[in-house]
């Protein structure tokens, strides 16, 4: 086992090969998909140039510490081990990480952790971290997957291979070089990044689908549907479109976490089934309340915090 310092699309890689390999160790396990890293680099942050730090074998990385900045001045601080992978110290790999993270965050940073990892969130309590906000986490089978629905009358669902050519949805959440950004991710595919747009052209919701055929996983991030155009049932046909397209690529387990109630709603009411909860622990002031696009983790809508039924 050595140690390896990484930044930039190199520590992108390292974390994306670390993930992978921990889900193909424990199909439910832990909080993040190699797509959710990926998912974080659509958006340039300061955390592009720190050095991650992973633990590789022959194998490949057999953990990490990957610290991720968000709007705000907020840090996120993930450490990473992939089940039963004989030569990493948890506890070794937890002092780590809180010592790396607090290099480079002053302000404090947040520790997502399974609620099923009894390892780490004993270990959260033992170093005084503040336990804040949860959120939750569903599955779906494919093969159980909801039929195609059509969008409301007016409305047409279209995707990045038909719309290469102009700015990006997300733009203005996310920054102008959003599409530049996704572009230089292994796991985005244009066809699967949705749009429902009005007949004049109107942006009224987006969603992003992403598929691992490493681990056949495929991931719901993000569902949005703009102010103005709820309740016309947009989020049910992207979502289903989404779903049909992860299928076709070959996707036999599908994941999507939220933080609100609506989110959640939307989610089972499509057949997702709840399978676990995340705490997110914190050191400094209280993150409890704040927009998670400035603490990190499911920004942007917690992968849809805004259902329209």
């Amino acid at each position: 086992m050595r140690e390896v310092r990484a930044a930039g699309r190199t520590a992108l890689r390292l974390a994306t090969e670390l993930l992978q390999r921990a889900r193909l160790a424990d199909p439910r396990a832990g909080v993040w998909e190699a797509a959710d890293v990926q998912w974080w680099w659509r958006s340039p942050r300061r955390s592009d140039v720190v050095d991650q730090l992973f633990w590789v074998d022959d194998e490949g990385p057999a953990a990490g510490v990957v610290v991720t900045s968000w709007a705000g001045g907020r840090w996120q601080c993930d450490p990473v081990r992939v089940p039963g992978v004989q030569g990493v110290d948890v506890e070794q790999l937890w002092r780590r990480a809180l010592a790396h993270a607090g290099q480079h965050a002053p302000r404090g940073f947040d520790v997502p952790v399974d609620d099923d990892d009894g390892t780490f969130g004993e270990l959260a309590r033992r170093s005084g971290l503040s336990a804040g906000d949860q959120d939750g986490t569903a599955w779906m089978d494919t093969s159980t997957r909801p039929a195609v629905v059509p969008t409301a009358a007016g409305f047409v669902l279209v995707d990045r291979t038909q719309r290469a050519g102009t700015p990006h949805p997300m733009r203005r959440r996310s920054g102008d070089t959003v599409a530049e950004r996704l572009r230089e991710c292994s796991l985005y595919d244009p066809a699967l990044d949705l749009c429902v747009e009005t007949a004049d052209g109107e942006t009224a919701g987006y969603s992003l689908y992403w598929f691992d055929p490493r681990t056949k996983v495929g991931l719901v991030e993000l569902v949005r549907v703009e102010d103005g155009f709820q309740r016309r049932g947009l989020a049910r046909a992207m979502l289903a479109a989404g779903l049909e397209r992860l299928a076709a690529r070959g996707a036999e387990r599908v994941k999507v976490s939220f933080e609100a109630l609506a989110a959640e709603a939307l989610y089972t009411g499509m057949g997702f089934g709840p399978s676990s909860t995340t705490t997110w622990w914190h050191t400094g002031p209280s993150t409890e309340g704040e927009d998670r696009e400035q603490r990190g983790g499911r920004a942007d809508g917690a992968a849809a915090r805004t259902a329209d039924g």
